[in-house]
């Protein structure tokens, strides 16, 4: 007994809601990612806009002496945040799905070397030009600490990108 050809969706295609086909088991995809929030690289995230949000606050209340050494501080810390915050959204909305001509581990990775480099400068001329302002110390402290939680980032996405794309090679 034939049941004639059918068309069969899967999950596991652009991102789309599962078919009728799809097991009661499984879960049902949603617009947001309701495992993301919980892991490694995510809370990973968070801490680091939170730390790039209390460093820019803290430079931004502080009374300067050098306009240019903060201002860039300012914008690093700013672009880090924002940057991030896409990369957290993209995750969280599922758009890697969507969008699958990027290579989002590459991409992200190339933007944590990146970012990592300009505030890690920022850091040092910030801590170099502080004149012993507690808010510019402080601002310099959280801005190192915010460059240290991104080269753990780095290293998360370098083994996300580089070392499983070596391994899949290998197999």
């Amino acid at each position: 007994m034939s049941l004639g050809a059918g068309l069969v969706r899967t999950t596991c295609s652009t991102g789309g809601a599962p078919g009728p086909g799809a097991g009661a088991g499984q879960p049902s995809e949603g617009l947001l990612d309701p495992v993301y929030p919980r892991t490694q690289g995510a809370l990973l995230k968070v801490a680091q806009m939170v730390i790039l949000l209390i460093a820019f606050i803290c430079v931004q209340n502080a009374s300067w002496t050098d306009y240019s050494a903060y201002t860039y501080f300012e914008v690093v810390t700013m672009c880090d945040l924002i940057m991030i915050l896409i990369f957290y959204l993209i995750h969280l909305f599922r758009f890697y799905r969507v969008l699958t001509c990027i290579s989002w581990p590459l991409s992200e990775l190339l933007h944590y070397l990146i970012g990592t480099f300009f505030l890690l400068i920022a850091s040092i001329v910030a801590a170099s030009k502080s004149y012993d302002q507690s808010a510019l110390v402080a601002g310099a402290v959280f801005g190192f600490i915010a460059t240290f939680l991104c080269l753990a980032s780095v290293w998360l996405s370098y083994k996300i990108s580089c070392v499983t794309q070596s391994t899949d090679a290998a197999i």
